[in-house]
């Protein structure tokens, strides 16, 4: 595997670590709440609107994580099948990560609206790039 590839797989990983870490996060606040007394299990068993704010930024962040990045993560692989990695998609992918990073951070914490779409649509931009670029590679320049 070369060195690019590598980092390819690496953002991939971080991707995934965040996934990971939000749900993790997720169980824990919610688990609090239920043990805080801040909510009772009746009150969330059909309707997750109950939660606490601080668990439904959480949950929400989690709920981001199956959107976007389903599509960044089906081009980094067909990217790696086709040997389509080299520095712009790498570039593309970590910069799609670092910006999935900043939306989860600004969605957990002040939930700042019209920042947290700035970023949203700055990897969204980022990822629209990647897909066209890989096209473009895969279908015309080769």
């Amino acid at each position: 595997m070369t060195g690019l590839e590598k980092l390819l797989v690496a953002s991939v990983a971080v991707e995934v670590g965040l996934t990971f870490w939000l749900l993790f996060w997720l169980g824990r606040v919610r688990w609090q709440a239920v043990v805080n007394e801040e909510i009772h299990i009746r009150d969330i068993a059909l309707d997750a609107s109950k939660w606490p704010e601080a668990a439904r930024k959480v949950s929400n962040a989690v709920d981001n994580q199956f959107q976007l990045p389903v599509l960044f993560y089906i081009a980094a692989t067909l990217a790696l099948v086709t040997s389509a990695v080299n520095l712009v998609t790498v570039a593309l992918s970590i910069g799609f990560v670092v910006l999935r990073l900043l939306h989860a951070w600004i969605l957990v914490t002040s939930n700042n609206v019209p920042r947290r779409f700035q970023v949203y649509s700055g990897g969204f931009l980022v990822l629209i790039i990647l897909w066209a670029y890989l096209v473009a590679d895969l279908l015309l320049l080769r």
